[in-house]
């Protein structure tokens, strides 16, 4: 799973009025070693008439100062794919894969951490905590599953095979192995990985359960929000109680197809909003994150039957709402 900047920055799930920073995973073949368990991040030069490699990465990246740059050069943070350290007199070459470091001025740690729950020569299988961001983007960088993953294990091919909200707890799976990567993606774009939920949300009365609510669902405003709209079902998910609790309930959620927030949208529009969530069904103010109130929905288990061995894999949660 990679993704690039864009010239108008990255679409991210943070603050409305976060400032959109430089963001891209490196690809296996880097130049540049990975520090820190930080890898770094790479630009392809698209054609255009700019006069050096500095000018084009001051416009590409606006809220990078032009010192930041001049100073990453000069201390060697920036590569061609050749691994030759660029200058900022550097000239422009259209079509070549630009390397570089990038660096937050300040980060809040996350004071949660991770729990491995099972590894071996292809997959690493991991316990993420509420407000941990998968991989890199935005305002966090060093405090991401991933890039905590890299420095704990030092396992420099480690790369997401799947995706997890930051505000969501649970399993999240890691491949080791780049020839069998694709393998285990596969799964789950084939929809033959089986993902179960736990959240807690609002008691939904006189509703019987097992219940199933499809939806067709969109891209909504703000870009980082979802909504359902009219149109042939997308989406579907099986919604069962777990046990009551007060003016709350704890629902099992499976979901039979995989769109952004999906859990999310779905209990919002059964009027059942996920306890503590910001985004569904109206957005709340941005405040900085809450470390008391996290968002109760939880990644309880994965289960599938291994591509490469065929023995059938079951990896669960240790935590609970």
């Amino acid at each position: 799973m990679r993704a690039t900047a864009t010239p108008s920055g990255v679409k991210t799930e943070e603050c409305i009025t976060a400032e959109l920073t430089e963001i891209s995973l490196s690809p296996e073949s880097s130049p540049l070693p990975i520090v820190d368990g930080v890898a770094p991040s790479y630009v392809w030069l698209p054609a255009g008439d700019w006069p050096d490699l500095l000018t084009f990465l001051i416009q590409r990246f606006p809220a990078i100062p032009a010192a930041t740059w001049i100073a990453r050069m000069e201390s060697g943070q920036v590569a061609d794919a050749n691994g030759v350290k660029l200058t900022s007199s550097a000239p422009y070459r259209h079509g070549c894969r630009i390397y570089y470091y990038r660096a937050l001025d300040a980060e809040t740690p996350i004071p949660f951490e991770e729990v491995i729950l099972y590894q071996d020569e292809r997959l690493l299988v991991v316990d993420k905590p509420h407000f941990l961001p998968v991989i890199p983007a935005g305002r966090f960088l060093r405090e991401t599953l991933l890039v905590r993953l890299k420095k704990k294990t030092g396992l420099s091919e480690l790369s997401p095979i799947h995706r997890l909200d930051r505000e969501t707890a649970g399993v999240m799976m890691f491949s080791l192995d780049i020839a069998t990567r694709g393998a285990y993606q596969s799964l789950f774009q084939q929809r033959l990985v089986k993902k179960v939920y736990e959240a807690l949300a609002p008691t939904m009365p006189q509703m019987a359960f097992p219940l199933i609510h499809r939806s067709r669902m969109v891209e909504g405003t703000p870009f980082f929000r979802m909504e359902e709209v009219d149109g042939e079902p997308n989406s579907e998910t099986q919604i069962d109680l777990i046990e009551h609790r007060e003016e709350n309930s704890l629902y099992r959620l499976q979901p039979l197809t995989g769109k952004k927030h999906q859990l999310r949208v779905h209990m919002a529009a059964l009027g059942v909003p996920i306890v503590n969530d910001i985004f569904y069904p109206t957005i709340n103010p941005c405040k900085g994150d809450d470390w008391s109130s996290p968002l109760k929905l939880l990644a309880k288990s994965i289960s599938l039957n291994d591509p490469v061995t065929g023995q059938r894999l079951v990896f669960e949660s240790n935590r609970t709402l």
